[in-house]
């Protein structure tokens, strides 16, 4: 079973993989830069300290939370007791991948870019899907970067799937604790319905 989802997650990737140009690789590449995002990151903490004003302390430290979390998680447990190889170094595929920049490390599963951009954009859409409805298009913006890192040759689909599953669940968890804590010594929610 586990050697049939392999292959179809080689098979999806070397597809996926394949469609690109000088253009799109440029556009990937830019996508897949985590400095490309330091405005928005800004614009969240800015978001953040408007809505909570004093209290944005608790929501920015969840925030920062759930990157160090998703992030040590896939990096330093997932990849090593996984060892999946990333698709540019392993030695079936490796010789069709095409990588854009450079491969990265060694293993790939799962894709810590995929957790943080889904860990944040989980994070903020539960805290602020009751003040403004259009919050849902985080995922869009975290689905880029996670399809980002099979144009730019380093992850499987299903390294960015579960990846992006894992910052999800760390981002949900993250905002019940955050919430609960501010309960316990404030007596009251801080997300308000």
């Amino acid at each position: 079973m586990l050697d049939w989802l392999d292959q179809i997650d080689k098979h999806l990737f070397l597809f996926f993989n394949a469609m690109h140009s000088p253009v799109s690789d440029n556009i990937w590449l830019w996508v897949t830069n985590i400095s490309t995002w330091i405005p928005l990151y800004i614009f969240f903490f800015i978001i953040i300290i408007k809505v909570f004003k004093k209290d944005s302390v608790y929501v920015i430290a969840g925030l920062l939370l759930v990157v160090l979390i998703s992030d040590q998680f896939t990096s330093s447990f997932m990849k090593p007791f996984f060892g999946r190889l990333r698709p540019c170094h392993d030695a079936e595929i490796g010789h069709l991948v095409h990588v854009v920049n450079n491969c990265g490390g060694k293993f790939g599963f799962a894709s810590g870019h995929a957790a943080n951009s889904f860990g944040i954009a989980m994070y903020i859409w539960l805290f602020f899907k009751s003040y403004w409805k259009w919050t849902w298009l985080l995922f869009i913006w975290a689905i880029a970067v996670a399809v980002s890192r099979i144009m730019v040759g380093v992850h499987y689909p299903g390294d960015i799937l579960i990846g992006g599953l894992t910052g999800a669940f760390f981002g949900w968890l993250i905002m019940v604790l955050t919430n609960e804590i501010y309960f316990r010594i404030k007596l009251e929610p801080l997300i308000k319905n």
